[in-house]
């Protein structure tokens, strides 16, 4: 209940930037644009994106690896853990790569009108509406199943084993576009703008 609870904060915390962005446009840009601010974003991205893109793969690799041990204990000791990582670990991540992102494309010119960087903060975007309408509800039938399991079980439910499989092919198609957000923040090739696309 406490990692929901988490979950829901920084849910919230996300928003109200959003909000703070878009209902007070000119600080917000002032903001970011600030000068001494640009090195500390810079590696504040680097860092966040880093980190998040290695805990969703880890994360992914792990829980393949409990349920090729078929141990009930090893399986749940496992789910718990990422889960709990994606709460507390994952959401600030998120803030902060979004933040430090943010705070660089401003320094560098209009986020929509740079082909390379509209299309990454799309796929960043993207990839994060998937997560949100796939995997949470996923980990919420997970959670009711695991409450509803008695002690003395000696097996996993199929339906719980089910869920698990398909949350792994869920976190797979979430990281597909990490990968290619990657691939353009390194090379940054010279690609058709998002703003462009409908011209």
């Amino acid at each position: 209940m406490k990692t929901k609870y988490v979950l829901v904060g920084f849910l919230a915390i996300m928003a109200g930037i959003i909000g703070f962005a878009i209902f007070f446009q000119e600080a917000f840009i002032a903001l970011l644009k600030h000068p001494a601010t640009y090195s500390h974003a810079r590696f504040l991205h680097i860092a966040a994106v880093t980190m998040f893109f290695a805990n969703a793969v880890v994360g992914i690799l792990w829980e393949q690896r409990s349920l090729a041990s078929g141990s009930k204990e090893v399986i749940l000791h496992t789910y718990n853990t990422v889960a709990f990582l994606d709460s507390r670990f994952s959401a600030p991540l998120i803030i902060l790569s979004v933040l430090g992102g943010l705070s660089l494309s401003y320094n560098i010119g209009e986020l929509w009108q740079i082909g390379w960087l509209s299309v990454s903060f799309l796929l960043f975007i993207g990839s994060g509406i998937f997560w949100i309408v796939s995997d949470i509800p996923t980990q919420y039938k997970i959670k009711k199943l695991i409450s509803s399991l008695k002690p003395d079980d000696q097996t996993l439910p199929d339906e719980l084993i089910r869920l698990l499989k398909l949350r792994r092919w869920i976190s797979m198609a979430g990281v597909v576009p990490l990968v290619i957000v990657f691939i353009l923040m390194v090379y940054k090739p010279e690609i058709t703008a998002v703003a462009d696309w409908l011209r």
